[in-house]
């Protein structure tokens, strides 16, 4: 007699305990980039590919009177030279988004108007590198040079020059005023708010340019199939908006473009663009040849992307029981030549900080602006870097003004489970919100422990007395993030079985670097019950693998995750049909264990001989093993960090070093814990060199000062301080076994963390960042001569 149950047909019952997630194995790529294999875009090399290379303008803004490319084309092995004379014009963003991107279409593939320096006027294809080079030196052109705007505050200004008065470009907020993008809403009343606050604090801050630093440049690899389709070999984070906008840009269909991604080798938000693809896949389409275009180190710095320089002013009203009365939030950002995510990353100053704190009236307004700078982009925290430097700094004033315990006053006014915030509905990235109840939160326990790693009871207000002129201090900032962009992130995936009981998964998620290859395959594992390395994963091509939006916006465990899992389920429901019809059993009663279907009945079947007999027929029930799903979300979970920063600053040079560095964060259910771990301590180092060291400077005429290594800083391993990462374990119901994403919410808290330590060990505030020993020192004077005067 079957037992009776209620659980439906094809699921597994749901114990809480997994056996690969939440488990750290081998990365399913780790043999191969240990070994050296070649894995890599460059790696590929193909007889007679053809070499590009850029010349860019010389002038941060001017106009092309005339190019004459004769001379140049007299050089031996020039095979083609494209400027916008000989190219499609086409208005596009080169920003990898979704469509209807929420950037303005004010790019063009070759201009009469250039606006940085090194913005494209001519790419030359020759047979060698070295030629290329030659015929770009023998390129004559005559350029009107306009006046440039140099400084964010100075776009709006009245006669300002405008940058874009292209008429053809479209999405631009306000062009004649060089405003890219506007964002702006108030739920409540932010004036009645302060009109209830018995302390009002305000500050402004200022983050500067930060470059990428990928270990591996900007680079692509075009040729043709035998059908004459255009394959597209990029290090790119979205191969898939790649391929929607080279369709765009070349005016041939989707169907004719295949793109390919290999790994990466480095990405963090600078790959999230078409940069090289559009010269690459035209110069093939005209030459029926092989095209590689690989940015130099310096062309990385200044021609592909950067973080958005932004200027933020926050203001807070208290009470004096400490309940937040209002949080006002102005931000200006500096987007550069062209408006590549100008709109989402303002928005996210705002949308990833002010709901962390409960308050009735809030009010954000920003704008975006072009420059004669280079072009910013989509950098690791999105504007969450931004936004948090300005909240996080402002918290810890005001409860040093106030007299409020840092620690008691952000747990007073926190999120927490079961608690929403009206930013959620008004502000999402670039338009209108979500409203969400957060399901999951473990931020007070993060605080709790990462104060108590970092020794801030006895540490706090302690080092600032200590002899001599090093002192010491300790901060700390508290950080929210997404998982995802609910309703636009979509992902699928699709999973097969194999002869051995094996299975394949085709992801269009794109790993690079992060591991997700090997979260994805411990996703389908858990559900198959099979270990890792029988998952073997293929992602990231688009003519083999389904839609994915890409790797950006925190979303691949969360989105991708789980449209692997659903696909891995789909899958073990057809095996549960089948092996119900085999055995004359309800579907109900079966189950996975070891790679193997049981039965309540004591039936049991290694997934080898059941794959076996599928296949062969035996019995006359053949088929393939498959499942597919896809998957989006209409919530977007935010993980949850605390940070905490020990300083030790010199008052006589300026110079800041950190001791101790720890950053507790809920993430969910962390997937693979050493992966996550190592998420947390790239993020935070990335942020501390951000913090110090990290700064583009210009000269007078908006030329790139610091394009190399040798001149940009940037903190290696031999600089790193100790960073100790402390995963707090919660529960998100809406992500794949309890998870939510950890790849970019600690890059937001070195800058004010150690800020705050700072402020800590010497009693100064720091607005602008990176915390040099030259404006530690002018902020010590100022502070001396204060105390003069007083």
């Amino acid at each position: 007699m079957t037992p009776k149950t209620s659980r439906p047909a094809g699921t597994q019952p749901e114990t809480g305990q997994t056996t690969v997630v939440n488990t750290s194995p081998w990365k399913v790529d780790g043999i191969g980039l240990v070994t050296g294999a070649p894995l890599f875009v460059d790696d590929l090399q193909l007889r007679g590919t053809l070499h590009v290379k850029l010349l860019g303008s010389p002038h941060a803004h001017a106009r092309i009177r005339s190019i004459d490319v004769s001379e140049a084309l007299r050089v031996k092995g020039v095979q083609l030279i494209l400027t916008h004379e000989n190219t499609p014009r086409v208005p596009h963003t080169t920003a990898g988004q979704g469509y209807p991107e929420p950037s303005p279409y004010d790019a063009f593939m070759f201009d009469t108007k250039v606006r940085f320096v090194g913005d494209r006027v001519a790419a030359v294809v020759a047979e060698t590198a070295t030629a290329a080079r030659e015929a770009r030196k023998r390129i004559r052109v005559d350029y009107e040079v306009l006046p440039a705007i140099l400084s964010v505050r100075d776009a709006k200004r009245p006669g300002a020059p405008v940058i874009h008065d292209e008429p053809d470009a479209t999405g631009i907020h306000d062009a004649r005023r060089n405003v890219a993008a506007h964002f702006d809403f108030e739920h409540g009343s932010v004036a009645m708010g302060f009109e209830m606050a018995d302390l009002i604090v305000e500050t402004e801050i200022e983050n500067g340019y930060a470059q990428h630093c990928p270990i591996e440049p900007h680079v692509c690899l075009t040729y043709l199939d035998p059908e004459g389709r255009v394959v597209v070999r990029t290090s790119t984070q979205v191969p898939f908006h790649c391929r929607r906008i080279l369709a765009q840009c070349l005016q041939i269909p989707v169907s004719r473009i295949r793109v390919i991604k290999p790994r990466v080798g480095g990405g963090f938000g600078t790959k999230q663009e078409i940069l090289l693809e559009d010269v690459c896949a035209l110069a093939t389409l005209r030459t029926g040849r092989p095209v590689k275009w690989e940015l130099t180190r310096a062309e990385e710095f200044y021609a592909s992307r950067t973080r958005h320089p932004m200027v933020v002013n926050v203001k807070i009203g208290v009470k004096p029981n400490g309940d937040i009365t209002a949080l006002d939030m102005r931000a200006l950002s500096n987007t550069g030549a062209y408006g590549t995510h100008s709109l989402t990353v303002l928005t996210n100053a705002g949308a990833k900080t002010l709901p962390l704190y409960h308050a009735e009236h809030v009010r954000f307004d920003g704008d975006a602006v072009y420059t004669n700078l280079p072009v910013a982009g989509a950098y690791r925290g999105y504007g969450g870097t931004q936004g948090a430097f300005a909240l996080e700094t402002l918290i810890d004033e005001v409860c040093e003004r106030g007299g409020f315990d840092p620690i008691a006053f952000r747990k007073r006014n926190a999120l927490d489970t079961g608690h929403t915030s009206p930013v959620f509905a008004a502000m999402g990235e670039g338009k209108e919100g979500v409203p969400m109840v957060i399901e999951s939160c473990g931020l007070r326990e993060c605080i709790d422990r990462g104060a108590e790693a970092i020794g801030w009871a006895h540490k706090r207000g302690q080092g600032r007395h200590r002899p001599g002129p090093v002192k010491r201090g300790v901060g700390m900032a508290c950080l929210m993030q997404g998982s995802g962009i609910p309703l636009i992130d979509m992902a699928a995936a699709r999973i097969k079985m194999n002869e051995d009981g094996s299975f394949n998964l085709f992801a269009g998620a794109t790993d690079i670097g992060t591991g997700s290859d090997t979260v994805l395959a411990q996703i389908a594992a858990e559900v198959l019950t099979v270990p890792t390395h029988m998952v073997n994963v293929l992602s990231s091509d688009t003519d083999v693998t389904p839609f994915d939006t890409g790797a950006y916006a925190s979303s691949t465990t969360y989105i991708s995750g789980g449209a692997v899992k659903k696909a891995a389920e789909a899958l073990r429901a057809e095996i549960f049909d089948y092996c119900a019809e085999m055995w004359n059993v309800p579907p109900e009663t079966l189950h996975l264990e070891a790679g193997q279907v049981l039965s309540a009945q004591g039936q049991s079947i290694a997934f080898s001989d059941l794959v076996l007999r599928a296949f062969m027929g035996f019995g006359g029930m053949q088929r393939q093993f498959e499942g597919h799903a896809s998957h989006t979300s209409p919530t977007s979970p935010p993980p949850f960090s605390a940070h905490f920063a020990e300083v030790e600053v010199d008052t006589e040079t300026g110079n800041v070093r950190v001791l101790d560095y720890v950053a507790a964060v809920d993430c969910g259910v962390a997937i693979h814990p050493l992966q996550a771990e190592g998420q947390v301590e790239g993020a935070a180092l990335n942020g501390i060199s951000y913090a110090l060291c990290e700064q583009m400077v210009f000269d007078a005429r908006g030329k790139l000062r610091n394009d190399s290594f040798a001149d940009y800083k940037i903190f290696t391993s031999l600089d790193a301080p100790p960073i100790r990462t402390i995963l707090v374990k919660t529960h998100e119901p809406t992500g794949p076994f309890g998870a939510k994403s950890i790849a970019e919410i600690c890059i937001n808290g070195p800058i004010p963390a150690i800020a705050n330590a700072i402020a800590d060990a010497v009693g100064i505030r720091l607005r602008r960042s990176p915390f040099t020993p030259e404006r530690v020192l002018e902020a010590l004077r100022a502070k001396a001569g204060a105390e003069a005067v007083l």
